[in-house]
């Protein structure tokens, strides 16, 4: 099958029949008992920690209790033992999980940090609030907790761990939590020691910190913020009534922007959303569908940017090319930040995930940068960011993160709203806007075609592709050109793809199992032409079709 089609409604204003019903979200939060019995009601750590819904038992106070109790038991474990920083975004799941977790917590005596107002913190501000902590420090280290699904639809509620490095969880640590949170759920919650939210609120360990101002007065750190003021640039950001709200007039207001703010109000229905491609409401920003009434705005700024929920992802608006491809603004920053960043060490490399495009590796390649592949998962960037290895590190799905100016660490885990600062950065210094320099890079580089696109595919058939290898893979060419390489794990890190790299000269393609449906993923790019990419896509089911067909003995996709 090729891309999914369209909703009729896909881009245009939600009609109120498609609005959560946030009372009965909330009240199915606390009255839902998830079995552990039943797989979809179990705590399940994904890229980005436990994500579900208590409409269908997957998001309630149950899992919460359960996985804060085995945060607590894993730090106690790790031997950490400074504050924890907690940080929640808009969803309406949000509010009544951070309730649930502060009972634990403080119960633990976790010594907590918490909004000075209780409002509402970015991802990025937390892992820059544990980084900053923790300068300098051998022990008594800090570690965080984010409570947010990310860009994910209304209904949705997530949680996830940051360790003491600041950024998302490795495998290890979220496999652990996870365990030991289902151990816990199907014991019936007899380990789970709590307070009373009021007594929790008032404990002498939980403590009410400035997220904003921290945050807020260092951006200068790493955006050039002074060169954007003189630019004198008009700028819109829209927070699209995420975690980002009280952030963005804060940064006008601090650093004399010339800054509009879009949909600074939360509203845990998302109403103000143009549905998504499927008909859903998703806070995705590097949606075109998601993100209309931002582009609808694109000739009355100079540049507009947006970021998705809990802020670690960024989309953005430019006059000369409107919304940006994820993969074309990561080119386009990187072409910009290495030859503008003097601190940075010579030897700092690029990182990108393997299904980002190749045109990174050109750019890379003509800034005589290492350029680090590795499986898709910002943790994979963590330790490169942490000690000056990496000074940059993105995703196709849009998120990345990179150095101070000076070369030192600003965050571990994806951060919105540099991104969105640093493409105005790279106007009011060139003159260009990201799309304009996006399109000077085509014209050194070549001009690729991409596109990712989901086929059907059984468990069984998820379960082999995940574990293919190489040999297993009979093919010599893929859409008329010898094939250069096939990849079962990154060549950045070793660590296994959870799928099939082929690559050629011209083209490449990748497959892997989706997470949470019955499908896998084709991600695919072509140097040579939308027919051409259609080839390698079309080839790239077939070879993957026979190659499941010989490790699961059936037929495939």
């Amino acid at each position: 099958m090729g891309a999914m089609p369209h909703h009729a409604l896909a881009g245009q204003p939600a009609p109120p029949n498609l609005l959560v019903n946030v009372p009965r979200l909330v009240t199915a939060y606390y009255t839902g008992k998830p079995d552990a019995a039943v797989a979809a009601e179990r705590v399940a750590f994904g890229t980005s920690g436990h994500r579900g819904s208590s409409f269908h038992c997957s998001f309630n106070e149950n899992h919460i209790l359960a996985i804060t109790q085995a945060i607590c038991e894993y730090r106690r474990e790790q031997g950490t033992d400074g504050p924890l920083f907690l940080g929640k975004d808009t969803h309406a799941l949000s509010e009544p999980a951070f309730a649930t977790a502060l009972e634990v917590l403080a119960a633990h005596q976790v010594e907590t940090m918490v909004d000075a107002d209780l409002g509402y913190t970015p991802t990025p501000a937390v892992s820059h609030a544990i980084l900053v902590y923790n300068r300098g420090r051998k022990k008594g280290l800090a570690d965080g907790v984010v409570i947010t699904p990310s860009h994910n639809p209304p209904e949705d509620g997530g949680f996830k761990y940051n360790p003491p490095e600041g950024g998302p969880a490795d495998t290890t640590a979220t496999k652990w939590i996870e365990n030991r949170a289902n151990g816990i759920l199907a014991d019936g919650l007899g380990a789970v020691r709590r307070k009373l939210y009021g007594k929790a609120l008032g404990a002498s360990t939980t403590h009410r910190h400035d997220y904003v101002s921290e945050y807020v007065n260092d951006l200068e750190a790493v955006v050039d913020l002074a060169a954007v003021r003189d630019a004198r640039l008009s700028l819109c950001a829209d927070p699209l009534g995420g975690a980002g709200v009280a952030y963005w007039g804060r940064i006008a207001e601090h650093y004399g922007l010339s800054l509009s703010v879009a949909h600074s109000q939360v509203d845990p229905t998302f109403r103000f959303m143009a549905l998504d491609w499927d008909g859903k409401i998703r806070m995705d920003c590097s949606s075109p569908y998601a993100m209309a009434g931002l582009i609808a705005l694109k000739d009355q700024y100079d540049l507009a940017f947006a970021c998705d929920t809990d802020h670690d992802r960024h989309g953005i608006v430019t006059r000369s090319a409107g919304p940006l491809n994820p993969n074309h603004y990561l080119a386009a920053a990187i072409s910009y930040l290495y030859p503008n960043r003097p601190g940075w060490r010579a030897g700092a490399g690029v990182g990108k995930t393997l299904v980002s495009s190749s045109l990174i590796d050109r750019v890379a390649a003509n800034l005589a940068r290492h350029l680090l592949e590795v499986p898709v998962g910002f943790k994979w960037f963590v330790d490169g960011l942490l000690d000056g290895s990496l000074g940059f590190g993105g995703e196709e799905s849009a998120g990345a993160s990179f150095l101070r100016r000076d070369g030192a660490v600003w965050s571990t885990d994806k951060d919105g709203i540099i991104m969105g600062l640093l493409a105005a950065e790279m106007l009011a210094r060139t003159g260009k806007d990201p799309g304009e320099i996006y399109g000077s890079l085509t014209e050194r580089f070549g001009a690729p075609v991409y596109e990712r696109i989901d086929a059907p595919a059984t468990p069984e058939q998820k379960a082999a592709l995940a574990k293919l290898s190489p040999e297993q893979v009979s093919a010599k060419e893929l859409a008329g050109d010898p094939i250069e390489a096939m990849l079962t794990r990154a060549p950045g890190n070793g660590a296994p793809l959870g799928g099939l790299k082929v690559t050629t000269r011209r083209g490449w393609f990748a497959a892997r199992p989706s997470g949470t449906e019955d499908v896998y993923k084709i991600y695919a790019e072509s140097f040579a032409g939308e027919e051409h990419l259609r080839r390698i896509q079309q080839e790239a089911r077939e070879l993957i079709g026979r190659t499941l067909a010989g490790a699961t003995g059936g037929a495939a996709g």
